[in-house]
Formats: C-alpha cells, structure tokens, sequence
C-alpha cells in the first residue's frame, strides 16, 4: 500500500515536470511583453531568494531548539514512540523534510507561473483554447507539486521507519514534526508575500492613479511591476506552501485517527489517508487533461467540465480505498461490517460541498448571474448606490 502512495505521487511529479515542459516550449510573445515579463521575473526570483534565505535559517535554529527539547529537556512518557534522543532526532528530521518540501513546491509554483503568464498572454492573441490550456497546466503544475510532495514525504518517512522495524502504529506520531516544518515556511510565505502584494497595490494605485493620472496596472509605473511581483510571490509560491502545510496537516492528523481504529483496520487503516489522496491525485490528473474549448466557448464552461469529470473519478476513488482499505470480515468485527460504507459517505458529501461551494462562489463572482448585475447597474448611479448594492 505505501509502494502504491509513493509510485502514483512519483508519477505525478513527471506529470508535473511534463507540463512545464509543454508550458516552457509555446512562444514567448513580442520584444515588448518579454521585457516587462522579464522586469517581473527578476523581481520575483529576487523577493523569494531573500525570503527562503531568511526562512531557511530561522528553520534551522527552530530544528536545533527542537531537537535540544525533545532530546534533553522533555521528560520521558512511557506513550512515547521512540527513546528521548532518537525521537528528537526523527522529529528533528520530519521537521528540515516539511520544511524544505514547503520551500521546493513554493518556489516550483512561482518558478512556472512567472514563465507561464506570458506564454499565456501570447497565446490567446491568436486562440483561446491554447491559452486556456497553457494557463491551467502552468498552474497545475504547483498543485501537482503541492500535493505529490506532501505525499512523498509522508509516505518516504513512514516506509522508511517501518523498514527500520518502528512500530507501525507509532509511525505517525514520529513524524509530526514534518507538518510542523511545512507550517512553520507557509507562515512566512504567507505573510511575507501577502504584505509585499498590498504594499504594492496600494503604493502603485496612489501613485499612478491619483498623484500621476497613470491608468491602472499601466506597466509605466514602476508600482506596478512590484505589484505583479506579489502577486506571483504572494499567489503562487505562498498559497503553494499554505497548501502544502494543510495537505501534509490532514495526512498525518488522519493517520493519527487511523492508529485509534487499527483494532479493526490494522495497518490500512493508517495508511487509508494516503491512498485515498493518491487516488486524487490520478482523479486531478484526468481532469486537467481533458480541459479544452473552442474559440467561440465559455472557458469557464471547460474548466467546470475537468473539475466534474476528476469529482467523478475522486468518487470512485474513494470508493475503491474504502472498500479496499477499511473493509473487514463481519464475523471478526460484526459491529464495523459496514464501517467502509460510512466513510466512503462521509467522502462523498465532502466533495459534494466542494461542489456546492464552487457554484456559490460562481454565482456571487460571475457577472451572469444576478448578485454582479445588480452590482454593475446600481454602480450607474454612483457611489452611493455601489456601496449599498
């Protein structure tokens, strides 16, 4: 089962590098574009190379303190998974793995956003499904990254343990440290980026809008530029490591919860998490593929496709995890005989809400749907009536 983990999240980081290949060969537009993609690039690189740095190092002198706690200071439990200095050590380690895991999706994510907007911007001067396609699958390399990694590193910790002969159910308590690591670097990314963007925006709006009458996101204005900075900065590589954290979070929490029921489940039921996001992430992969429009369609009609086919398929996923995993025999375990049936229930109205969400979210944002049009007639009569709509 954790071979089946690390094979599909091994997978999906070649997917992952197929897309960005594919991204990285479309053209990259006029003399013009280049120059100010470039401008934005440099920017970029430059705000996370300081910023990892910074990140980097005050991650190493947590990972010191921990292990110094953990191995000296901390009294000993007779619930403990390991001796005081070899947990220290494996709870060090999960720690430096989440953290630099967090730092590598994060700066991937950013990496090929910078390099897809503008291959983006070329192609939708001559065809909209290209675009489209070039967009969703720069993007999508981060989410493959996102959760591929989160999914190799649990998964590598915890074979690597059982492999050394630590006791499979107290795996998971060993490891703790590595969603700790992953959120100790998405709390910098978060605030660094989401501070350097809403600096920029508001310094490039006063200046260029009010005090030099330049039109907004005019790329003339300097502001600007850093304002694009963050938001590649800020949107890509922070939300990437904010993602990072909450999957490696859920995996080792629900690996947790899987050690309370390994009397009935035993060991799939510590691992069920994993494989049923291995399954997600075949599920996400489908759906990327099969997103494309023609020229006259609605984009967001073709992104809505992809996201209800890999819905289906998580659907099915789980299904085949749940009854793989957690399905037991009713004369050992009578009373859990339809446990599988309740958890795959449980799944189910999860990604039904993800669903409801999606449309809820659609239909205040999109300016088809009444709550934008109101907005944009009541706005003809002023301020006023813009606040109160």
């Amino acid at each position: 089962m954790i071979l089946f983990v690390i094979v599909i999240s091994f997978c999906s980081l070649l997917f992952a590098v197929y897309l960005a290949r594919y991204v990285l060969r479309k053209d990259t537009g006029t003399q013009k574009m280049q120059e100010i993609s470039n401008a934005i690039k440099e920017g970029a690189e430059a705000f996370l190379a300081r910023q990892n740095r910074t990140i980097l190092l005050l991650a190493a002198l947590l990972a010191a303190l921990i292990f110094a706690l953990y191995g000296f200071v901390r009294a000993p439990n007779p619930a403990d998974p390991a001796p005081p200095l070899e947990l220290a050590f494996w709870t060090t380690l999960s720690f430096v793995l989440g953290a630099l895991c967090s730092v590598i999706a994060g700066y991937v994510g950013m990496w090929v956003s910078i390099r897809a907007n503008i291959r983006t911007a070329s192609a939708v001067r001559t065809s909209l499904n290209e675009g489209l396609r070039i967009a969703l699958r720069g993007g999508a390399v981060s989410g493959l990254f996102v959760v591929a990694m989160s999914l190799l590193g649990v998964g590598g910790l915890y074979a690597l343990l059982q492999a050394m002969g630590h006791d499979p159910q107290k795996i998971p308590f060993t490891i703790v440290g590595y969603g700790f690591g992953a959120s100790f670097v998405a709390l910098f990314a978060q605030l660094g980026g989401g501070i350097y963007t809403k600096a920029a925006d508001v310094g490039a709006d006063l200046v260029g809008k009010v005090e030099a009458g330049i039109p907004e996101d005019d790329p003339r204005n300097p502001a600007v530029i850093a304002d694009l900075v963050g938001d590649n900065v800020g949107d890509c590589a922070g939300r990437g490591a904010d993602l990072f954290e909450s999957t490696a979070a859920e995996n080792i929490g629900a690996m947790i919860l899987g050690v309370g029921l390994f009397p009935y489940f035993g060991l799939q039921g510590v691992l069920f998490p994993l494989v049923a996001r291995a399954f997600g992430l075949v599920a996400s992969i489908v759906g990327i593929v099969i997103v494309r429009t023609d020229e006259n369609g609605d984009p967001m009609a073709a992104l809505n496709r992809g996201y209800y086919v890999a819905s289906i398929l998580a659907v099915a996923g789980f299904f085949v995890s749940s009854k793989w995993l957690l399905a037991v025999d009713p004369a050992v375990h009578p009373e859990a005989a339809s446990a599988w049936l309740y958890f795959f229930f449980c799944g189910v109205i999860g990604i039904v809400m993800a669903q409801a969400f999606v449309y809820i979210t659609q239909y205040y944002t999109e300016y088809k749907y009444r709550p934008v049009r109101s907005i944009a007639e009541a706005s003809q009569t002023g301020p006023a009536t813009n606040i109160i709509a």
